[in-house]
């Protein structure tokens, strides 16, 4: 690991947004050259009351994930804003989340973004605790349970979520010594919270849609870097 990958810090931007933005989206990251991004099918949870209040005309979703260092992250951020006019009607949601490490080889790739870009400024192990002011909740239930968790989480101050399927992956012995019994096919349902209503939201899906429920749910939270379009 280099002296400048040492001192720099590193982001997962996450795009939830209509398929069209997520393609102009690409193109941007193209132009910025940004290596790494991973894309993924999804569908919105909101109601057709919030759908029609906020001029959607579908739930068909996509989640685009990129890693870059925090100032290309930054920057990529604003132009998104910009150019997707993220936080319009029937556009979508850009947000970032801290990295705490990565492999050796994505390492060096982010920093070859670094120099590629010209964005060299140091961000020296960001010194200081932040206050966030929002997280990423992340409900990991059942196939076929993703209602149950916003029907929980709404009450308790979530306005929507964006859901996507998973398959579990594990060691089938391990479950079986620890007695867990976990459907393969699963949902992921992300949620974005303000800080005040974290704990309560986690706490209203624990409770309907747990371990110890149908749902077979785990939940947990991650701190949002930076936000963009929820203004």
């Amino acid at each position: 690991m280099t002296s400048h990958s040492k001192k720099s810090a590193y982001r997962m931007l996450f795009l939830i947004a209509t398929p069209k933005l997520v393609r102009k989206a690409e193109d941007l990251l193209k132009q910025e050259k940004i290596p790494v991004q991973h894309l993924f099918h999804a569908q919105g949870t909101a109601t057709s009351e919030v759908m029609d209040m906020l001029g959607l005309d579908g739930i068909d979703k996509r989640i685009m994930m990129s890693m870059m260092p925090k100032v290309c992250a930054d920057d990529t951020l604003k132009k998104m804003k910009k150019k997707l006019h993220l936080g319009m009607p029937n556009t979508g949601i850009a947000f970032t989340l801290t990295l705490s490490g990565s492999s050796g080889h994505v390492v060096q790739l982010m920093e070859a973004v670094r120099e590629e870009t010209g964005k060299m400024t140091e961000e020296r192990n960001e010194v200081g605790v932040k206050e966030y002011q929002y997280s990423m909740i992340m409900a990991i239930v059942n196939q076929g349970y993703s209602e149950e968790v916003m029907d929980a989480a709404r009450p308790a101050g979530a306005s929507g979520g964006t859901v996507f399927h998973s398959r579990r992956a594990g060691n089938e012995e391990s479950l079986k010594f620890w007695k867990i019994h976990v459907q393969q096919e699963r949902e992921v349902v992300l949620i974005l919270a303000q800080k005040e209503d974290k704990l309560a939201i986690m706490q209203a899906i624990g409770q309907k849609c747990g371990m110890q429920s149908p749902a077979q749910g785990v939940v947990m939270s991650l701190p949002v870097d930076e936000i963009a379009g929820l203004d």
